[in-house]
């Protein structure tokens, strides 16, 4: 165990947002040391994305072991996020399609992309109740296999607004995958070594890229049905793989007590509540644009559908890949200057957005802008749970703020469709797009700043 000077030094490090030399800090989770099943030095129980794990002492996951055995848990994982995720984001490049062979309003072609989305929100505060006492061995696969239900129906049965709706609330099963893939692989995995980990394993929300470079041209190319029929048996080969090499550590911690009774507690602080909305912003813009884009693009400038699906997959690309920027910077600065500034970026970009100017450059510009901006004020946002929240809560408040961000995607389509249904005009959603973003980069700037200070002055918290 660390001695209390030392202990208190490092914790005055992370407020200050120094790195700390001893601990690595996972995007979503907190860090320590101390005696635990895992075999990993700390001294705070260290966030699972709505759960709290205890480790003990310092080997490597490479000493304890092997690294080429957690190396095929994370490739494992981080290829069923993918494939789930390619799942859950089958009907957004299709929202044109639809919308002419549905002849449906605006209003329905928004809702109709957005119902998996606050469907695999939501569903990830179960989902991960249930790998906390099944572990990801039995959860992947068989989220995996439930999702080629509803890929199947979609592809071959819907066919009106209500079966779509239908199918697209199942299909969200797909978006849950997130809550077992973390924990899995942060039990791999030691402290010092787990950020890159969970980083690798987040690279696989560019599966709804695939789905965006993929989907129109396929149906193009060999009918509407084969884009669902390929997924289905994608996911069924990964559901096989999984069952035969994939493992739960051997000394996984099973939690008892009342989940419920957990996530009461965690709704009634001000900070959880708090974090929760600006990572509702800033990965909820990061959903909303990755499933309404192709529509907007289609519907504003007049793009073919295929080319409105490349752009929003180049878009989808680089979010992905300044996340982990986002954690980075924060590692090297304080991360309220770094999350204020993503949202200022936001807020400024949306409002050049609402102009609707040429694609060739300056929109282009911006909608990238817009990417890179967001995928950074993902990561800052879990480095502030990892400052801001006592080590014993920072698991269920993870599970509440990666379920918001998810869910914050679900209302931008539905405003974005209502607009244009009533105005005839995106700008106006645009705009309050910018609105929202500025009020979240005040909160971070002020109450959120506060509360920095406050845990600077506490440090023994």
């Amino acid at each position: 165990m660390a001695q209390p000077s030392s202990l208190i030094q490092r914790r005055r490090s992370r407020v200050l947002g120094r790195k700390d030399p001893v601990h690595a800090r996972a995007p979503g989770g907190a860090i320590g040391s101390g005696a635990g099943p895992y075999g990993w030095p700390r001294d705070e129980p260290e966030a699972d994305h709505g759960r709290t794990r205890s480790a003990g002492t310092g080997t490597h996951a490479s000493d304890a072991l092997g690294g080429s055995e957690a190396g095929r848990a994370l490739a494992l994982a981080t290829a069923g996020f993918a494939v789930t995720f390619w799942a859950w984001a089958l009907l957004s490049p299709l929202g044109a399609t639809l919308r002419d062979d549905l002849a449906l309003t605006a209003f329905q072609q928004s809702l109709l992309v957005a119902v998996p989305v606050v469907v695999g929100s939501l569903g990830r505060i179960p989902v991960g109740a249930l790998t906390d006492r099944l572990g990801a061995r039995r959860m992947f696969p068989t989220v995996a296999l439930l999702t080629v239900l509803p890929v199947l129906y979609l592809g071959h049965f819907a066919d009106s607004l209500a079966g779509y709706l239908v199918g697209g609330f199942f299909l969200g099963l797909g978006g849950t995958t997130f809550a077992i893939g973390v924990p899995f692989v942060n039990s791999w995995y030691p402290p010092e070594r787990r950020g890159l980990a969970l980083g690798v394993f987040g690279a696989g929300m560019g599966g709804t890229a695939i789905s965006a470079f993929s989907t129109v041209q396929l149906a193009a190319a060999f009918g509407p049905s084969f884009p669902f029929d390929l997924v289905a048996v994608v996911l069924v080969a990964f559901a096989a793989i999984a069952v035969l090499l994939l493992r739960d550590r051997p000394d996984r911690p099973v939690p008892t007590g009342s989940v419920l009774a957990r996530f009461a507690t965690v709704l009634r602080m001000p900070v959880a509540l708090q974090l929760a909305f600006l990572y509702a912003v800033a990965f909820g813009g990061f959903v909303a644009f990755s499933v309404y884009l192709p529509s907007y693009l289609t519907t504003a400038y007049g793009l073919e559908r295929g080319d409105a699906a490349l752009r929003t997959a180049g878009f989808v690309v680089l979010a992905v890949a300044m996340r982990p920027v986002g954690g980075w910077l924060c590692d090297r600065f304080p991360p309220v200057p770094v999350l204020t500034g993503a949202f200022a970026a936001v807020c400024l970009l949306a409002v050049l957005a609402s102009f609707e100017l040429p694609l060739v450059l300056i929109g282009t510009v911006g909608f990238l802008g817009l990417a890179a901006a967001l995928g950074i004020g993902t990561g800052a946002v879990f480095a502030l749970v990892a400052r801001l929240v006592e080590p014993e809560r920072v698991g269920a408040v993870t599970g509440l703020v990666g379920a918001a961000g998810g869910l914050g995607g679900f209302f931008p389509p539905l405003v974005m469709g209502l607009v244009y249904g009533v105005l005839g005009d995106y700008s106006l959603g645009l705009v309050l797009l910018a609105l929202t973003a500025a009020t979240a980069g005040a909160l971070t700037a002020t109450a959120l700043r506060r509360r920095v200070v406050e845990a600077h002055r506490s440090p023994a918290r």
